[in-house]
């Protein structure tokens, strides 16, 4: 989303300025600027998309407050902290790096038995399926919906109100009358998708509801949550689970976006690890809930892990979570890359962490295939010229990096043989801040197949970045900005 949007609540610049950061630091809006009046009816009316942005703001501060203090004090603390620390680590006039370089080779057993020694969660076994693109997503997601036979649970972190949203929101309405249905989304995400409308007209006629959750409610039994945001922290998860025995996490929201427009990654699960997965699930859900963090004073239930299944891998599962005080995307991502030996390849839309950035350009410099993609033009004017800022500093290390033709919203990395995949953007707020959920694994031919249906396809079609494209005078501000965001 462009922070310079034509339509927007009618409250003071300062006052709109935390809300405008929270659009652009998760980046997954998209621009209205530009728009003629004829693209309007695939996003909510200006009055209707203020008052339940207002909405959402209040959840954010006073409900939230009530509902999850534990929650609420712990992301103010990692906010508090680790924004005026990016900023400090990001400036300095000196080069450094971070910890010692692990005799440990990403790929190797040794390396995973590292990651345990991080603390990180131990791997179990599971199945994977790349779904490149909203043709294999939602394809997929098709099947699952009608084969479900007991359970559908569904977290994003925007739930938009256009066509294809509510396509899929009368779906899950007709199946609740046979399974249960859940469905979970990011408040603040999601109302301020409702007001940006996608490149794609929508049908003749379409109108989008004012009230998302009221229409998958009405008339139906589906159960709908709002991810509660304090401090303006975002719950960026993308879970789907189905009878809780499948999986599928990523980069994917609900929209047209994601169903037609972007380039974009989910991962299919089957297998024991799933059993991790509706348990992360199960714990949003309930502290989205109205006891909100006071339900887990209570037993969550017993969620047991599906049977394994042929073809299964070693999967770990990462998460960000500041009010558990988890890190561990960026701690297995930066290990990974101090680690590597041969290649470290990374497409992602939003580039704005000083640490990876450091550890990327001290591997370019020991000799690393250092490989970026980056979107030609994403949805965020702010964090596009923040890439280039960071991308500049990289090239000058002997870094490649490329320009994908159209948005890429992609969260993908392999280092050596080690690869991942999940919902994370290189930003401060996916390392340390927002509610993220990766899946890491080293398995050769599941990092092959990665290999083969994403970054060699996506490294063909992209152009290598010039050193000199990357001049620009608001480069160094925008990149300074982007840190926050």
């Amino acid at each position: 989303m462009n922070v310079l949007m034509p339509e927007r609540p009618k409250i003071s610049r300062l006052a709109a300025l935390p809300l405008l950061l929270l659009a652009a630091s998760c980046g997954s809006l998209q621009s209205n600027a530009g728009r003629s009046m004829e693209r309007r009816p695939q996003a909510s009316d200006p009055v209707t998309g203020n008052g339940q942005l207002a909405a959402s703001g209040f959840r954010a501060t006073a409900v939230a407050a009530v509902r999850q203090p534990v929650t609420t004090l712990r992301s103010g603390l990692a906010v508090m902290w680790h924004r005026p620390r990016e900023v400090v680590s990001g400036n300095l006039p000196v080069s450094f790096e971070f910890g010692d370089r692990p005799e440990e080779v990403p790929g190797t057993e040794a390396f995973e038995v590292l990651l345990d020694g991080e603390g990180l969660r131990r791997r179990e076994s599971g199945r994977i399926s790349l779904l490149v693109d909203g043709r294999e997503f939602f394809g997929e997601l098709d099947r699952q919906l009608a084969a479900a036979r007991s359970s559908v649970e569904m977290q994003f972190f925007i739930y938009d109100n256009d066509d294809v949203a509510v396509r899929y929101s009368d779906e899950l309405k007709r199946r609740s009358a046979e399974v249960s249905v859940k469905v979970l989304y990011d408040d603040l995400g999601s109302a301020f998708a409702h007001t940006a409308a996608p490149e794609t007209l929508g049908p003749p006629g379409f109108e989008p509801p004012g009230d998302i959750r009221r229409y998958l409610r009405d008339g139906s039994r589906v159960r709908v949550r709002r991810s509660l945001n304090p401090w303006l922290v975002c719950d960026h998860t993308k879970l789907l689970v189905f009878d809780r025995r499948t999986a599928i996490l990523g980069g994917m929201n609900m929209g047209r976006e994601y169903y037609s427009e972007w380039h974009d990654l989910m991962v299919k699960v089957e297998g024991p690890v799933v059993g991790t997965l509706a348990r992360e699930f199960n714990n949003a859900w309930r502290k989205a809930g109205p006891w909100g963090d006071f339900s887990f004073l209570t037993p969550p239930g017993n969620i047991h892990s599906p049977d394994p299944v042929a073809g299964g891998i070693p999967l770990r599962v990462l998460c960000t979570d500041a009010a558990r005080g988890k890190t561990e995307v960026m701690d297995a991502t930066l290990l990974a890359i101090r680690a590597a030996r041969k290649r470290v390849w990374i497409q992602n839309p939003y580039f704005a962490h000083d640490e990876t950035a450091i550890e990327l350009a001290a591997a370019a410099r020991r000799g690393v295939d250092v490989r970026v993609i980056l979107p030609a033009r994403g949805d965020s004017t702010i964090m596009d010229a923040g890439n280039l800022g960071t991308a500049r500093g990289l090239i000058e290390a002997g870094a490649k990096i490329y320009r994908y033709p159209k948005m890429t919203h992609m969260k993908a990395m392999i280092c050596d043989g080690w690869a991942q995949i999940g919902s994370a953007n290189l930003d401060v707020l996916s390392m340390r801040i927002n509610r993220e959920l990766n899946i890491a694994f080293s398995d050769p031919a599941a990092v092959g197949q990665l290999e083969r249906r994403v970054f060699q396809p996506d490294f063909r079609v992209s152009q290598r970045i010039a050193l000199e494209e990357t001049s620009s005078p608001v480069a160094p501000l925008a990149e300074s900005i982007a840190d926050q965001l």
